[in-house]
């Protein structure tokens, strides 16, 4: 029996919020979906309609009657500085009016290099990217408007994900796909350094956690992590599950830099690449002592990932063949 006296507003219909989406459903909780064209692949009973979350006069529409709004919107990787604060702007003076609560889904970039140390939330906004500085000075402002009684406000940090429908990741299909295959994966950094991969699924049920508990407002958690491994076993746990030899080629980083003078996707992935060229391991400690232990099981997730991923090969065959010339 769905449960009518309360709505949830899902703002993006990425991965995150698919994976939100989900998991409010399997809760039995009302949703409403918001995205641009208004228009996605949902379960029977989820509400989407079309919405600019950047512009606050459709946002406070879109939120009327909700009792949790999650932010999962994102902006294009090259823009961020210039389009990402507005699209934050916009979804929380809708949660404002509405007077709900305001999930918001975060990365780790604000912390910058550590040096190796552990990631952990108490740790200082040090980003020395734009990216990194764009989310710190994006973080600052949530805080700052939680403090001031404005929205009430909890916010999710996971590292790159991974997991069915994760496709444009640092662990998406450019490493699944070739695995696939058994190609060689390229890989940024130095792939023998323990790197925190999230799971998708995990990461939708963490930030439903987040909006269900009061003692979840007002700060940051690392969301629920699978054990931490070296980026070379990760992508070797892939690979077994596809039935295929490993195959692993780091990208040299001259030629990362170099490539980034014509292209400004590689550009952006150049400044990001000091995550993968040191111990890189989110704590979510703090999140499992009070909410539980929530992730699955490392193996178990990259066998659902390589399963999906088949089953998504398979599905765009015909398509392919269709669309050959004679």
């Amino acid at each position: 029996m769905m449960s009518t006296n309360e709505l949830h507003v899902v703002f993006g219909t990425g991965p995150v919020g698919r994976a939100v989406v989900r998991e409010l459903v399997a809760k039995d909780k009302p949703v409403r979906l918001v995205n641009r064209r208004g228009q996605a692949k949902v379960p029977a009973g989820v509400e989407v309609l079309p919405g600019d979350a950047s512009d606050s006069v459709s946002t406070r529409r879109l939120c009327a009657g909700a009792t949790v709004v999650y932010n999962c919107t994102n902006a294009p990787y090259t823009a961020w500085p210039q389009q990402f604060p507005p699209l934050q702007a916009g979804v929380l003076e809708g949660a404002a009016a509405a007077g709900a609560k305001l999930v918001v889904m975060e990365n780790v970039y604000l912390y910058g290099p550590t040096g190796g140390k552990v990631l952990t939330e108490d740790l200082p906004y040090a980003a020395t990217t734009r990216k990194g500085s764009t989310r710190a000075s994006m973080a600052q402002a949530l805080l700052e408007a939680h403090h001031q009684g404005k929205v009430r406000v909890a916010i999710g940090r996971a590292s790159d994900f991974f997991g069915p429908g994760v496709l444009d990741s640092a662990v998406g299909e450019r490493v699944f796909g070739p695995a696939l295959s058994g190609k060689a994966v390229q890989v940024l950094g130095n792939p023998d350094f323990p790197h925190t991969y999230s799971y998708i699924s995990d990461i939708g049920k963490g930030l439903v956690i987040l909006g269900q508990r009061e003692e979840a407002l007002g700060r940051a958690w690392h969301l629920p992590s699978q054990k931490t491994v070296t980026t070379r076993a990760f992508i070797e746990m892939i690979f077994k599950e596809t039935g295929h030899r490993p195959r692993v080629r780091p990208i040299p980083s001259l030629l990362l830099q170099a490539l980034g003078w014509v292209n400004p996707m590689m550009r952006e992935l150049a400044e990001m690449q000091y995550e993968f060229q040191e111990p890189f391991i989110v704590d979510d400690s703090d999140f499992v002592q009070r909410f539980g232990n929530h992730a699955t099981p490392l193996e178990k997730a990259v066998s659902l990932t390589v399963a999906w991923y088949r089953e998504w090969e398979q599905s765009k065959a015909p398509t392919s063949r269709q669309n050959e010339q004679p």
